[in-house]
Formats: structure tokens, C-alpha cells, sequence
């Protein structure tokens, strides 16, 4: 459904993207996991054409783009495709949420305003806000204000939807209620791309997880190859650290042999 090729993408001379490939089928949960400065965000924005790469292609069911080249008519037509969901809301403040919701479809799709409000209602009853639609951003919480994030993605009926890092900005007792949502889509069917640092996410939502570096994906596969028997030093590495488990999580081929031996 979604292909992404040989992404290349540089910022003052410093290359983020260093020929990212990517695959995603409709369904799909694929969760991107890496250090800061990975690519990972920059990925997504590109695949968005909220930053333009300069080499690499992409596919989603019929459109066929090039990154450098797209004109202005491609890139309204992938983000009909393509929705995202930032990880700092982006919501406009001077509107309600029901509005915020709205924007896209009566501004962008020329809807009829009270069609593109009952469609709006129906995104913000499905992540638990249908008592919030008149409320302004700065009346909801994180977790509430990221929800109106969600709903303005999903009521555009995009394809797929990118997650850049949808918690990072919430404090911890929010969270839950983000992936609570995220979850439920994914039980919807909904086909999502997320990078995140929420393991758990990864581990029981997932069915394929990237690890990426330096621009790179150093591994990828099933959830349970990637976050439980890693292959590759720099994820194992990445998640000693973030994992905060000893050595022992991952043992050495030398020293497994060492163990069934004894």
C-alpha cells in the first residue's frame, strides 16, 4: 500500500536519510524505534512532504511520486492518503476542538460545514471526546488535546496514519489514555506508522518494528525478533539503555554456548 525508496535527505550538509526503505501493507502497525537525531521524525515528515528529500520515491495505491520532484497537485493528493498525528497537538488555539476537527475537511476538501461537523463529531465520540466539542485547546489537557490531534487525522479517512513520537510530549499519567486510543484503531484496522519509545506499544500493538541509526534501519522484523532476540550490536545497545537491563538481557553467542553448555 505504502512504499518508500531509497529516501535521501540532508540538512546544512549533514545527511539524516541515508537511503531509508520502506514497506507498509494495509493493516499494518509498524512502530520506528532509534536514538535522537536517527531520522526517524524526519522520515515521516518527508513521506508528509513537510520536508522535502532530495533523492527516493514513494508509492501509495495508485500515486507514484518523486521526492525531489513532486509538484504541488502530487502532494495534495498523497496527504488525502496520508494523515499525521505531531507530536506537540498543532492545534489551533483560537479554535474549538470540533473546529480544529473540522479544518480539513470543509477548508481543505470543501465540505459543506454542517456535513464536515457531523463527520467531526463522530471522530472526537470515537476517541472518547464527545463531551469536549466546543472546548478550546487551552480547556483540555495533553492527553485530551493529542486525542483532537487523532480525530483530525482519522476524520480526513486517510490510508495510513503517521504518529511522530504521539506521547513524548505528555506527562506520564496521560499517556495511557493516547495509547488507549491507538490501540482501538489498530483493533479498527487502521493502518499506522509509529515512532515512539513506548515499548509496550510496540511489543503487544505492533506486527513489524524498525530500529533505525545514523540515518540507517539497522534491523527490522516480528516484534518479538527485534525487542527479545536482537541481531544486530547497536540495537542491542539501544535497548540495554533504554530498557535499563543488564547485560544478561542479551547474552553473547559466546556466552549462550558457554550457558548450554553447562
Amino acid at each position: 500500500m505504502l512504499t518508500v525508496k531509497n529516501v535521501h535527505k540532508s540538512f546544512h550538509g549533514n545527511e539524516i536519510l541515508r537511503g531509508v526503505n520502506l514497506e507498509v501493507k494495509k493493516g499494518d502497525i509498524v512502530v520506528i524505534l532509534g536514538p535522537s537525531g536517527s531520522g526517524k521524525t524526519t522520515l515521516l515528515r518527508c513521506i508528509e512532504f513537510l520536508e522535502r528529500a532530495e533523492e527516493g520515491t514513494m508509492m501509495i495505491d495508485e500515486i507514484t511520486a518523486d521526492f525531489a520532484g513532486a509538484d504541488k497537485h502530487t502532494i495534495a493528493d498523497i496527504r488525502k492518503k496520508v494523515g499525521f498525528v505531531f507530536q506537540n497537538y498543532n492545534l489551533f488555539q483560537n479554535m474549538t476542538a470540533i473546529e480544529n476537527v473540522m479544518l480539513g475537511l470543509h477548508v481543505g476538501r470543501h465540505m459543506k460545514k454542517e456535513d464536515a461537523r457531523a463527520l467531526a463529531q463522530k471522530a472526537l465520540d470515537r476517541v472518547g471526546l464527545q463531551d469536549k466539542y466546543d472546548s478550546f485547546p487551552s480547556q483540555l489537557s495533553g492527553g485530551q488535546q493529542q486525542r483532537v490531534g487523532i480525530a483530525r487525522a482519522i476524520v480526513l479517512n486517510p490510508e495510513v496514519i503517521l504518529f511522530d513520537e504521539p506521547t513524548a510530549a505528555l506527562d506520564p499519567e496521560l499517556v495511557g489514555e493516547v495509547l488507549s486510543v491507538m490501540k482501538q484503531m489498530a483493533l479498527d484496522g487502521v493502518t499506522m506508522v509509529v515512532v515512539t519509545h513506548e515499548m509496550n506499544f510496540a511489543r503487544q500493538v505492533a506486527n513489524h518494528v524498525i530500529f533505525m541509526d545514523q540515518g540507517v534501519i539497522v534491523e527490522e522484523g516480528r516484534p518479538e525478533e527485534v525487542l527479545e532476540h536482537p541481531k544486530e550490536n547497536r540495537t542491542i545497545q539501544f535497548l540495554k539503555r533504554i530498557l535499563h537491563q543488564d547485560d544478561k538481557l542479551f547474552p553473547s553467542e559466546e556466552n549462550a554456548a558457554e550457558k548450554e553448555a553447562l
